[in-house]
């Protein structure tokens, strides 16, 4: 459990994840490399279609499973608002909490009672929270053997440390801007992968602003 937790903090400390389908199989859709590359035509155009679809996003709930490199699991919800705030509620049982307010990523960790932020302005989780920015200066299409999947691979190249994430969508009608995020891959600098994928993905739904804020009260007086 706690090597779990390690790669989770490295992998969203360093900006590589998080942060946004049409069935079982869709759900399941990893990256994989396809025999020939996308062409030049296709690729703005699909990237411009995943970066509407990321922006067609006003509020979101999915269930996620997170799988780490050793093949350990762990399962919650995450919360989605625009602009940039998110949150992942581990299952009962895990002691963490990970959220975003728009500025900073946070991670809680109630069993070793830590608390980490890293900013995600200049970071490839930056432009997956905040994508009014320009996404392309960090996405390029990567090419699928699936017609019907679109990855999005996300890096800084500036910044090796930020890791790599790959965005996987399928197209949906349904889904804002006619394609449904499905989960990512994400590397970090250690070249260790992390997969999420999401499953029963709600759109639209009411959400209060109080669920992306956490109060830290490490180290106030008891009353």
């Amino acid at each position: 459990m706690k090597n779990s937790m390690i790669r989770l903090q490295g992998l969203l400390a360093i900006g590589a994840a998080a942060l946004l389908m049409c069935g079982p199989e869709a759900a399941t859709a990893r990256p994989q490399p396809a025999p020939a590359p996308a062409s030049a035509a296709k690729q703005p155009a699909e990237l411009a279609q995943a970066v509407a679809a990321l922006r067609g996003i006003a509020t979101m709930r999915a269930d996620f499973t997170q799988t780490d490199t050793n093949g350990q699991r762990l399962t919650g919800v995450l919360t989605l608002k625009r602009p940039g705030r998110i949150r992942f509620q581990f299952a009962p049982g895990v002691p963490m909490l990970i959220i975003s307010d728009g500025h900073a990523l946070i991670m809680i960790d109630s069993e070793v009672n830590q608390l980490q932020r890293w900013p995600i302005g200049n970071s490839p989780l930056g432009a997956l929270l905040d994508p009014s920015r320009d996404v392309t200066r960090f996405g390029s299409l990567k090419p699928m053997m699936d017609p019907n999947v679109i990855g999005i691979e996300v890096r800084d190249r500036s910044h090796p440390e930020y890791g790599t994430l790959t965005l996987v969508f399928t197209h949906k009608a349904s889904a804002p801007g006619g394609l449904e995020l499905t989960g990512w891959a994400a590397v970090d600098s250690q070249n260790r992968r992390t997969i999420i994928r999401l499953a029963n993905q709600r759109y639209g739904m009411p959400v209060s602003d109080e669920l992306f804020h956490y109060l830290d009260t490490r180290g106030r007086p008891h009353k």
